[in-house]
Order: C-alpha cells, then structure tokens, then sequence
C-alpha cells in the first residue's frame, strides 16, 4: 500500500535527496547532484526569498519510491502574466500508480493556491536543473543537467501531459578549429569595433565584475531564453559562488569593447560528470579529489553559457568569441563539446552547423491544465 507523506523533517529531506541513488545504482548514464548542495537549495537557496515551495515523498512500507517538489514561482507568473506551478525533483519507479500519486498531490495543492496550470520538470528558475530527457538516454549529460529513464515520458503523456517546448544539446567535434570564412569574419568584427577579450580569472576575484557579468547575463537572456526569469542579485550571488571554482581563461571567452564593457561571452570548463558519478553525490572522503582531478582534463569540455549584450546581437560578434574558444580547444587537446540546452526554436543554435556534429539529448518541458 502506497502512502504520500510531506516532507518536514530534516531526515525526511535527506531521504527526498539521496532516493535518487538507488533508483539510479546500475544506470551507468546518470550523474548525480552533490547531497549538500541539493539540502542548501531545497532549504536556503536565494530563489526561496520569492518562491514557494512543497515536498511530497511516496513509501512503500518504509521504502522510498518516488519524490516531488511543487513550486510556485510569482515573478514568473507575474511576468509572463500566467498561474502555473511548475514541479521538479521528480524522480519515480517503474509504478504508474506511484506517478499518479505524486503528480496527484503536487496539483491539489497547486489548486489551492490558485494555479491553474502545472509544467515541468524545472527548476526554481532558470539556473538549475530542468526539461525531462525524451532522446540521448545513451548519453551521460552534462553535470548540470537532468537525467531519467524513458519511463517517465509515458507517465507523463497517460497523466495528461502534453509538449510545452524542447530543449536540444549538440555534441561538437572540438579539435578541428573553425572555418577559414568565420576566422575570417571574426578578424573583421574585431578590427572594425576595436575588440578585445578580458580576462575570467580577474573578473572572478572581483565580485562586483561577477555581478556585472551576470547583469549582462540578464540582459542578454531576457528575449532569447524561453521562460527566462531576470536573476536577483541574491541569486547572482549564490550562482557566482557555485561556478566560481569551475571557470578559467583556459577554456572560456570574455570579450569587450573599446570601453571595457562586456560585449559577449562564452564560458565552458571541462566535463566533471563522471567525476560526480564516482564522488556519489558526497564531496568527502574523496570526491573532491575526484573533482580538482576532472578540472585538469579538458578532454571533452561542457559549454554552459554564452550570448552577446542585446545592443551587440546580429553584429558578428559571436564569431569572435567562438574562434577564440575553439583556437583554445585545439591548444588543450580537447576532442569533444557539449553545448548546453538550447531552445529547439532559437535560430542560435544554427551556429553549431559550422561544426562537425550530431544531436546529443533532446529535454521536454511538459504542461497541464488544473482548472
């Protein structure tokens, strides 16, 4: 007999956290988050000063076997001007029925606050982990993405989900350069905006060039992003603490302009994905080890964020940073890329036809009426 039970209690979260290890133990693809890290943003994560949040946990006697987390994010809502939960941390056995609970509760609830609509899987926003794997279950994803067996998309679909947008993941050959045209073209832009590329090592020293950075994040993602939420600057703060130790000038590019304003970027860092499989979701005794030995190996790097300032987008300036960041690759001896989640209707993504290269995973975000 199934049971839901909420979860309040700090042994019930550390539950909540760590169920995904064992449903996962013998996939070989799926990595997982970090067990500290997820306590901190399910408990104190700077996007809960706005956003509410509830925890369900579905027992079979004293067995764990699914988990959910409801949020209702207002800035979203009031900006995109919807009433919609979105759920997350939803992770399930191979039991429709243990699905139909947990997705049950997270929309009763919903409800009762109001909403109208459910969609997901996301994140609190648009920092973390989201969009549920629907191609690429071959493929072991990038740190900062989700992973979840091809079960789950029938659960959604028999729930009454349907599409609400996918997101798609490339993977580059990274050691053949970019071609004589674009370098071409990266040279001219350069010279005819007096261009230079900064420095990532002093920026990140410097906190107050951090925030800057990310204001232009914001900027810059504000119309191309879809259900892009402005970060705050609390959440500026805590994103910036967490990459902070990952970045350098050895595989990312800061450009700027004749004024020393940002003008575009494009940060990677070598993949740490099956670093975090064998550190098990714990940085001690020895995942740390495993970690600082994955950021000395650049043999396939993971293309996180890149974009341009809105004034400078459609000037070519993509070209700059993209020769800058492939000239790096080939000096560091890496094979392989792996771009982030890019909204499959977003023209940018065109930019990865003038590499070698084929689809790596597709994510989907579902949707559902409550009313």
């Amino acid at each position: 007999m199934f049971e839901v039970v909420e979860v309040k209690t700090r042994k019930d979260l550390r539950r909540f956290v760590a169920f995904p290890d064992e449903l996962y133990r013998n996939c070989p693809q799926y990595v997982p988050a970090l067990h500290a890290n997820q306590l901190r943003l399910l408990t104190r994560g700077a996007t809960l000063a706005y956003c509410s949040r509830k925890m369900w946990m579905v027992l079979d006697g004293n067995k764990v076997v699914g988990r959910i987390c409801a949020i209702i994010n207002p800035r979203y809502n009031e900006r995109y001007q919807t009433r919609r939960v979105r759920f997350g941390w939803f992770d399930v056995i191979d039991d429709f029925e243990v699905a139909r609970l947990l997705v049950g509760t997270a929309e009763a609830w919903a409800r009762e606050q109001g909403m109208t609509e459910i969609h997901g899987p996301l994140h609190y926003n648009t920092l973390g982990r989201q969009g549920m794997l629907v191609e690429g279950f071959e493929n072991v994803p990038p740190f900062n993405c989700l992973y979840n067996f091809p079960y789950y998309n029938d659960f959604m679909t028999r729930l009454g989900f349907v599409k609400e947008c996918d997101w798609v993941q490339y993977k580059m050959v990274a050691n053949h350069g970019v071609p004589d045209k674009a370098r071409r073209v990266s040279r001219m832009v350069m010279e005819r905006y007096n261009l230079h590329f900064g420095s990532l090592g002093r920026m990140k020293r410097n906190p107050e060039l951090v925030r800057k950075f990310f204001r232009v994040c914001n900027e810059s993602f504000a119309s191309s992003v879809y259900n892009f939420v402005p970060y705050t600057d609390e959440e500026i703060d805590e994103e910036a603490r967490t990459i902070r130790p990952f970045i350098s000038d050895k595989a990312s590019s800061l450009l700027f302009d004749e004024h020393d304003e940002i003008v575009a970027f494009g940060i990677s860092f070598p993949s740490i994905s099956r670093a975090l499989q064998k550190a098990k979701g714990h940085l001690f005794p020895f995942g740390w080890f495993y970690l600082w030995r994955a950021l000395q190996n650049f043999e396939t790097t993971d293309l996180m964020i890149n974009g341009a300032v809105p004034k400078w987008q459609n000037t070519g300036v993509s070209s700059v940073y993209y020769r800058e960041m492939a000239d790096k690759a080939i000096k560091l001896g890496s094979r392989w890329a792996i771009s982030n989640p890019q909204i499959e209707s977003n023209s940018a993504v065109n930019i990865w036809n003038s590499y070698e290269h084929e689809c790596y995973m597709r994510r989907r975000c579902y949707i559902k009426s409550i009313k």
